[in-house]
């Protein structure tokens, strides 16, 4: 096969990273023409990018002046691209002791959409192929991890997101029906954990719990996962206690200081599992 060369990157790709570039602290509003002239690009161009731009969120113009902004989403990006940082350095300890106390295949996540994520991953030594590898994606409300993290959205987003879409069935037990799904996400936020069971995959259950940042934003979750045979009632206690209490963990390592109403639940948490394992 003839060797092509490096590939020559899109124009337009380029010019509206030229564009979005173009702002600053200094200059957070520009124009069309005033962008033209700098980027030496026409108007027209400018125009047309800036729109397509505006249309996916990115940039956001003033009504009354018509120059152009970086827009939140600019914002919430940038912040994803310092938390993915912040998370792996923060997770690394805690993922691993409890992949290694376990024996559990362990995930970190994050919520895109009404997808999820995966950022970080322990595989089982009984190795589930199920969870494949990082970056792999999967449906929100059918994942432990999805769960719990639309469980700590505000009321309007979490319904603009899984509202006005079906809900997917993955497998028989997946759930389909919205006011369903709206319930478990309320008992899941109460008890500060969320569980599937072979709702995603036959054969496999998981836990999972909400990693939150210095502000106390949840910003991912941390699950296990096991397969479902052997999966009492204690033993998924005992894993719901491990996985919150490594969530705190990380947590704390992201700056979060929780309430002593929280640390009392955990511990309350962890203390139930002892008894019941008595």
């Amino acid at each position: 096969m003839a060797n092509r060369g490096p590939r020559k990157p899109v124009s337009a790709v380029r010019s509206a990273t030229r564009i979005l570039k173009a702002f600053s602290i200094a200059e957070p509003e520009l124009g069309v023409t005033e962008l033209a002239r700098r980027l030496s690009l026409s108007k027209a161009g400018v125009h047309h990018l800036l729109a397509t731009l505006a249309e996916e969120q990115m940039v956001e113009r003033d009504p009354v002046s018509r120059r152009y902004r970086l827009s939140i989403k600019m914002f919430e990006l940038g912040t994803r691209v310092a938390i993915s940082g912040q998370l792996h350095e923060a997770a690394t300890l805690p993922l691993d002791q409890l992949h290694f106390s376990t024996a559990a295949t362990v995930q970190i996540g994050i919520l895109d959409g009404a997808e999820v994520v995966y950022v970080e991953r322990r595989e089982s030594q009984a190795t589930l192929r199920t969870f494949g590898t990082v970056g792999r994606r999967n449906v929100a409300h059918a994942t432990s991890t999805g769960k719990v993290l639309l469980a700590f959205l505000p009321p309007d987003e979490l319904l603009a997101r899984v509202a006005n879409r079906p809900l997917a069935a993955l497998t028989p037990h997946t759930i389909t029906r919205l006011p369903v799904l709206l319930d478990q996400l309320r008992e899941a936020r109460r008890r500060g954990y969320a569980e599937q069971l072979e709702e995603s995959s036959i054969g496999v259950a998981s836990v999972a719990a909400p990693i939150r940042d210095d502000s106390g934003r949840v910003v991912a979750a941390i699950s296990m996962a096991r397969p479902v045979a052997g999966l009492s009632p204690t033993v998924r206690r005992r894993h719901a206690a491990a996985t919150v209490e490594a969530a705190g963990q990380i947590s704390e390592r992201l700056g979060y200081r929780p309430p002593a109403a929280r640390t009392r639940a955990r511990a309350s948490l962890t203390a139930e599992d002892s008894a019941s394992m008595s």
